[in-house]
């Protein structure tokens, strides 16, 4: 495994605000991400504020962690940026916001020109599939990515030696 390096830690705190991965947004999920082979993964300690039933973790938040982590498949493995386009949860049992850390993963299933097809789902610590997601997001070709949403390109968000190790 191999960490993904945040591209945004650069930019302005008082802009860079992101629910799902901004360390700077104090009611996020300051979520981190590593490359596992074909999938990326992040570790996540529930907050008994995120909950709907109690010590259960809010669906929304689940969609959310899913989301988030799909988004920086997109970053990693289409080597672009791009917005979801389409989004379906199955929610397949209870996750505990009680029980400890939980694992979140994803993968890049398909990709094309215009869309990225991409699987992510939610463990908890016992390793269950708590809910699992099929996400399709439209992506920007690469120039329009760095032209305006400021992408460094896959290189950034790897160490150098990492990258010269692959």
């Amino acid at each position: 495994m191999r960490k993904i390096k945040n591209i945004h830690l650069k930019d302005d705190p008082e802009k860079y605000r992101c629910f799902g991965c901004s360390p700077h947004n104090h009611q996020g999920l300051k979520l981190e991400f590593w490359e596992d082979g074909d999938e990326l993964v992040s570790y996540w300690e529930p907050k008994a504020y995120l909950q709907s039933y109690p010590d259960v973790v809010h669906g929304g938040i689940q969609a959310t962690l899913m989301d988030e982590i799909a988004g920086w498949v997109v970053y990693v493995k289409c080597g672009t940026v791009g917005v979801t386009a389409d989004f379906s949860v199955k929610f397949k049992r209870p996750l505990a916001s009680n029980k400890g850390q939980i694992t979140v993963r994803a993968r890049l299933l398909e990709q094309n020109k215009r869309l990225a097809t991409i699987s992510a789902w939610l463990l908890d610590p016992d390793g269950n599939v708590c809910s699992e997601a099929s996400l399709r997001y439209f992506l920007m070709n690469e120039q329009q990515a760095r032209e305006n949403y400021n992408y460094p390109g896959v290189g950034a968000f790897f160490d150098p030696e990492e990258i010269e190790a692959d």
